[in-house]
Formats: C-alpha cells, sequence, structure tokens
C-alpha cells in the first residue's frame, strides 16, 4: 500500500484518526490536549473514511505529509490487509488501530490497544497483579481479543470468555490457544463472578441507547475489580453498582487515554506526561467525572 509519491511530512507535524463514522471520536481531542501540553505546533485531525475507500485512504496518507493514523472501527481488521508491514502483537490479535509512516511512506501497522488495557490496569489498579488471579470477560468482537491477548501477556491465571452467541466466545478461545483460556456460558455469567478477581466489559452493553448489562455484582469477591471499557456514559450502570457495592472501578476513558500514549510517540516523538489531565478533559467533555487514580 505504499504511496507512489514519496512522504513528505508536513511541518508542523500532523496525524489523524480514520473511521466511519468518525465524529464521535474523542481522540482528536485527547491528542490535541497532549499536544498544547508539549508546546508542539502539530495537529491530529479526524478523518472520515467510508470501507470501500479504505485503500484509496491510506494510500493518500504520504502525499498529505501526515506521520500517522490512529484506526477506529470499523477498519480495524481490514487495515490488517493493507500495510506494508505488520508487528507480531498487531498479527496476535488481528487487528490494527495505530498505522505510522516510515521515511519511505510505507505504512506499518501496530496495535496499541492491549497496551492501553494494560496502562488502565496499571493505573488504576496498581496493586492487582494477573498472577494467580482469574478474569471474566464479556464479549467476543476486536476489542475482547485485545484485552484477552494484554491479559494473557500479563500472566493472567485464568480467563473465561463469555458471549451472547456462544459459538464466538468459543472460538475466541481456540484461536488464543492457550490452555489459561476458555469460553463458558452468558447465562451462567453472574455465577462465573463467585471466583472472578477481575471482570472486563468488552459488550456494547451499558452504552448510552443499548440495553443495560444484567449482572449480580453481589455474588463477586469484595477485593474485585470491575473494567468497563464504555465510556459513553462514563459512569455505566455497571460501574455505578460496582463502585455502591465498594468495587474498584475502572471507567473506558482509562483505556482509551491509555492506547493512546504509543500512538502519540510514534507521531510526534514525544512522551505524554499528563494522563490523569488528559482522562479528565475528556470526562469534562463527555460530561462525566473520571475518578483520580489509585495511589
Amino acid at each position: 500500500m505504499t504511496s507512489a509519491i514519496g512522504p513528505r511530512h508536513a511541518t508542523p507535524p500532523i496525524a489523524g484518526v480514520i473511521g466511519w463514522p468518525i465524529a464521535h471520536s474523542l481522540s482528536p481531542a485527547l491528542h490535541r490536549f497532549w499536544l498544547q501540553a508539549a508546546g508542539i505546533a502539530g495537529d491530529y485531525v479526524p478523518l472520515a473514511v467510508r470501507p470501500d475507500r479504505l485503500a484509496e485512504a491510506l494510500a493518500g496518507l504520504a502525499p498529505l505529509g501526515l506521520r500517522g493514523v490512529n484506526v477506529t472501527i470499523p477498519h480495524k481488521e481490514a487495515c490488517v490487509r493493507l500495510v506494508d508491514r505488520l508487528d507480531p502483537l498487531a498479527r496476535r490479535v488481528g487487528a490494527v488501530n495505530l498505522i505510522r509512516l516510515d521515511d519511505r511512506g510505507r505504512l506499518e501497522g501496530r496495535n496499541s490497544d492491549v497496551a492501553g488495557v494494560q496502562g488502565a490496569l496499571a493505573e488504576e489498579a496498581p496493586d492487582f497483579t494477573c498472577e494467580g488471579a482469574c478474569a471474566l470477560l464479556l464479549g467476543a468482537g476486536g476489542a475482547a481479543r485485545a484485552v484477552a491477548v494484554a491479559l494473557l501477556d500479563a500472566g493472567i491465571a485464568r480467563l473465561v470468555i463469555v458471549n451472547r452467541h456462544e459459538a464466538r466466545a468459543r472460538r475466541l478461545a481456540e484461536e488464543l490457544a492457550d490452555r489459561r483460556a476458555g469460553a463458558g456460558l452468558w447465562q451462567e455469567r453472574s455465577a462465573r463472578l463467585k471466583e472472578t478477581d477481575l471482570l472486563i466489559n468488552a459488550t456494547s452493553l451499558g452504552m448510552t441507547g443499548q440495553p443495560r448489562l444484567d449482572l449480580e455484582l453481589s455474588l463477586m469477591p469484595a477485593h474485585g475489580i470491575v473494567f468497563d471499557l464504555v465510556y459513553r456514559p462514563l459512569e455505566t450502570p455497571l460501574l455505578y453498582e460496582a463502585r455502591r457495592r465498594g468495587l474498584t472501578t475502572i471507567d473506558g476513558l482509562a483505556m482509551l487515554v491509555h492506547q493512546a500514549v504509543p500512538a502519540f510517540e510514534a507521531f510526534f516523538g514525544r512522551h505524554p506526561e499528563d494522563t490523569v489531565g488528559a482522562r479528565r478533559h475528556l470526562a469534562e467533555l463527555i460530561g462525566g467525572k473520571s475518578p483520580e487514580p489509585a495511589r
């Protein structure tokens, strides 16, 4: 997918995010917050790209001088086949959410969602360790796959995947090819909480306009952690109930911010220091309040 026209990186540096639709994305606000904090005179722009124009759009990144793009729904899986180089982690996850252009205009596909999960856990639940822990993962789509890889790489002792469509959960567990990962039944999700240290919701349940996630959190141990990837609303009904019961909660902005850290470094050459302030800024934009990280 290398462009016939060599890269002419714009000065000041410009990157962006591609998706369809894209108007809802918080990534421009996030990266612009970090650009301003770092004193970098660059920009990060939303790029609405229809699925049937994806290959054409990627070919146009170098001529436009972009340093790279983040990739969101529905293009993550398709980009696996369209980049010039694919890093091993993106290959394992089966999805690309970060494309960096090298000096020759070649597209390098990466996945930083795994880092997003691990970074969110490290910041919000610093005393939690995956070793010896059992995780219950709700969902079996692209986000769930990244979560599964993140937890397995971090040393989770047991990972149970449940999904409303049972066959998808079984298929994901099989594709992970790790004896620690297995599939469970959706109707048994509450019963599974008795032995769950970490619960992660990677479904759309609880999102604004979607049905709420029905779970009996009273069955979860008092030390349990509830991580919801949904961030609209910022405090989902699941997180509200978990907080009410005294469980540790992690909202969806935590993963959004931490998956963006490698992207900002790749595009702008600086490590963004202020993840807490970035989350607070995004929370204000969507009308919520993101909690301070655990210390």
